[in-house]
C-alpha cells in the first residue's frame, strides 16, 4: 500500500475541514491597559484576536466583541473571576475565526479581506462598568468600560485610526455591547469613514417571565448598581428613563444615531431560558423540556413565547437560536436560514454597502423550515 497516497488525502480532507469550520487566530493581551485600570474581573489584561486585512480590505476593520450574559453582584462577579469570562488566565489561546469573521470569500464575501477583530468578554457588565474602589478582599475588578476603551486605543495604533470603513459588532452580551458602543465607536474613526453596527443576539427584552415577575427587570438593574454603568450608558436613553433601564435596548437603541442593524432569532434561545421561563419561575418543570427543543412546545407555550418581534428589527427570523453571524452554518452555507429567501450575509452585506434595505420580520414557528433550531441536552 501506497500510504504517501493516503497522507497526501488526509492533508486534504482536514485542509476542507479548516476551509469549512474556519481557522485559528492567536490571543494578543493588552498588558499596558492594567497600569490604566482597563481589567478583567480578577485584574488580569483584556485580551482580543486578530486577523490583518488585506488587498482592498486594509484599511477596513470588523469588531467583533464575544458573549457570556451578565454578573449582577458582588458573589457571581466573584465567582466569574474563576473561569474565561472574568479572567484572560483562563481563556484559550486560540480562537476560531469563521462566518462573519471567516478570510474567504466564499464563506464571507463582504468581509473576509478586512482585519477582522474578536475581543473577549470578560468584564460580566457588557463592556459598561468603571468602579473605581476594588474589594480588598475578593479583589474584584469592574471596568468594564475602561476595558473596553483600552482595547480600542490598542486598535485605533495598530491602523484603526485610518479606517475607512468599519463594522462594530457582538454577539448575545456582546451584541448588547455593540448597541450601548455604537455612538462611542464611530466618535472614535475619521469622520469621513463609513461606520455601522451589527448586533447579533443582543436585544434583550424588558419582559415579564411566565410566573409574570420581573425577573430580568432586577438582573439588569444589579448590573447596572453593581459595575457602576450609568455613566457609560447612552446619554440619550439616561436622559429620559432611569438608567438601569437603559441597559434594555429597546430603551436605549432609540436614540443610536449611528446605522444599526439587529440581528435576532424571534425565538431567542437564551432569552427563552432566562428570561421568559428562568428556574426561579419555572418551580414545576412545565417548561422544561420546550426550553431544550422547540420542537417540544406546545401551542400555548409558542404563543407566550412569540409576543412582539422589537420594531427596530431587520433580520428577525423564526427559528430558536442564539447566535447566527459569528457561525458558517448560519452565516452563509448552502443550508444557511433564509428569511425571504435570502441568507444572513446577503442581508447584512448589501444593507452595511447599501446595496439593499432589509427590514423583514419572519413568520411564527413552526413555518420557516431553514432554521438551524438548538436542542438542549
Amino acid at each position: 500500500m501506497d500510504y504517501s497516497i493516503w497522507f497526501q488525502i488526509v492533508v486534504c480532507i482536514l485542509m476542507l475541514l479548516r476551509s469549512v469550520n474556519g481557522f485559528k487566530v492567536p490571543i494578543t493581551f493588552i498588558q499596558d491597559a492594567v497600569a490604566k485600570g482597563g481589567v478583567c474581573l480578577d485584574g488580569s489584561p483584556p485580551a482580543y484576536h486578530f486577523d490583518k486585512g488585506s488587498g482592498a480590505g486594509i484599511n477596513n476593520w470588523l469588531i467583533h466583541m464575544e458573549g457570556g450574559a451578565w454578573c449582577n453582584n458582588a458573589t457571581t462577579c466573584f465567582e466569574r473571576t474563576k473561569t474565561r469570562l472574568g479572567s484572560s488566565k483562563l481563556m484559550t489561546k486560540q480562537y476560531t475565526f469563521s462566518g462573519i469573521l471567516s478570510n474567504q470569500a466564499k464563506y464571507n464575501p463582504d468581509f473576509y479581506n478586512w482585519n477582522r477583530v474578536k475581543i473577549r468578554y470578560c468584564d460580566g457588565s457588557s463592556f459598561t462598568g468603571d468602579v473605581e474602589v476594588v474589594n480588598p478582599k475578593a479583589k474584584v475588578y469592574y471596568r468594564g468600560a475602561r476595558l473596553w476603551r483600552a482595547i480600542m486605543d490598542e486598535l485605533l495604533a495598530k491602523g484603526m485610526k485610518n479606517a475607512k470603513t468599519a463594522l462594530f459588532s457582538g454577539c448575545s452580551a456582546g451584541g448588547l455591547g455593540a448597541i450601548l458602543q455604537c455612538d462611542n465607536f464611530r466618535a472614535l474613526l475619521p469622520s469621513s469613514a463609513k461606520v455601522k453596527c451589527l448586533s447579533d443576539a443582543g436585544f434583550f427584552i424588558n419582559a415579564k417571565d411566565v410566573s409574570g415577575a420581573s425577573h430580568i427587570q432586577q438582573v439588569f438593574a444589579d448590573v447596572v448598581t453593581t459595575h457602576g454603568s450609568a455613566k457609560n450608558l447612552p446619554p440619550s436613553c439616561t436622559s429620559k428613563f432611569d438608567p438601569k433601564l437603559c441597559l434594555f435596548p429597546q430603551y436605549a437603541a432609540r436614540g443610536i444615531k449611528t446605522p444599526l442593524f439587529l440581528l435576532n432569532a424571534a425565538y431567542d434561545a437564551w432569552q427563552i431560558k432566562n428570561i421568559l421561563a428562568p428556574g426561579v419561575a419555572d418551580r414545576h418543570g412545565t417548561w422544561h423540556d420546550c426550553k431544550a427543543d422547540i420542537k417540544k412546545c406546545s401551542n400555548t407555550q409558542l404563543q407566550t413565547m412569540h409576543g412582539d418581534s422589537p420594531s427596530r428589527g431587520y433580520y428577525i427570523n423564526s427559528c430558536y437560536s442564539h447566535c447566527q453571524s459569528g457561525t458558517q452554518e448560519t452565516w452563509l452555507r448552502n443550508d444557511a436560514p433564509l428569511l425571504n429567501n435570502t441568507m444572513i450575509s446577503k442581508a447584512v452585506g448589501d444593507w452595511f454597502y447599501d446595496r439593499k434595505p432589509f427590514q423583514k420580520i419572519d413568520c411564527p414557528y413552526p413555518c420557516d423550515k431553514t432554521c438551524h433550531n438548538r436542542v438542549f441536552e
